[in-house]
């Protein structure tokens, strides 16, 4: 997976500015939601057209935080990115960033009965989660998919956001959560992108202006240390 360090420059500047290094320090474990973002086929197998293969690696890292989250009294969400015919008008913009060729062969890879479209077959999906269709890189931008009202009706107020690409519908996800008033959150180990420098930068930027970003570990750290306070607070 991708080498990285949050650059000491950048959270010297988050401490003096909100007076610690992180913003996620503790979690209600039944308001927080992991957003695992478009680990597709099409988005993760060698030779598909939008493939960054370095996702494979990521998998354990987000099946290791989906049960942190589920035993925490969490919601799982799993997004798939879909592409439809009418998006070619509602949408031409996107499409005029590809050669007629590659734009077709888009198009049919993200069809629901495309074998590309379905989720990576080692994630570990269960019943009680949920999976949510979208149809631009945010989930949450007006028409894209229905996750808001699914966040609404768990009670939800955390986004961690993990998947592919962490510069594109990873990060766009996890902004506009923030922009909505959700507490955002980026898992450096538990998203990828085609390159180290786009995971670098993505995750830098997003660190500086929009919401928290943690490793898998530390994070499910802090859910299992929430989870206990709650449970001993509940038993006085």
């Amino acid at each position: 997976m991708h080498p990285f360090e949050m650059p000491k420059e950048y959270v010297d500047r988050m401490v003096e500015r909100q007076g610690r290094p992180h913003t996620c320090e503790t979690f209600d474990g039944p308001k927080t939601a992991l957003v695992v973002v478009d680990m597709q086929i099409y988005f993760m197998e060698e030779g598909q057209l939008g493939a960054a293969p370095v996702a494979q690696e990521i998998v354990p890292n987000v099946n290791r935080l989906a049960e942190a989250v589920r035993n925490a009294g969490g919601l799982v969400i799993w997004l798939q990115n879909l592409a439809t015919q009418e998006s070619l008008d509602s949408w031409s913009v996107a499409h005029e960033r590809y050669t007629p060729e590659k734009g077709e062969r888009r198009l049919n890879s993200m069809q629901r009965d495309s074998r590309a479209f379905q989720l990576w077959p080692t994630l570990d999906v269960r019943d009680e989660d949920e999976i949510v269709v979208k149809r631009r890189y945010s989930a949450f931008i007006q028409g894209s998919s229905n996750i808001e009202i699914v966040l609404r009706d768990h009670g939800i107020e955390t986004i961690i956001v993990t998947g592919v690409a962490t510069n594109v519908c990873c990060e766009s996800t996890a902004r506009d959560a923030m922009m909505l008033n959700y507490r955002s959150l980026m898992v450096s180990d538990g998203c990828a992108t085609m390159s180290d420098g786009e995971h670098a930068a993505a995750l830098g930027n997003f660190y500086l202006y929009f919401g928290d970003v943690q490793q898998t570990d530390e994070l499910i750290a802090r859910l299992e240390a929430s989870s206990r306070r709650n449970e001993n607070a509940a038993a006085e």
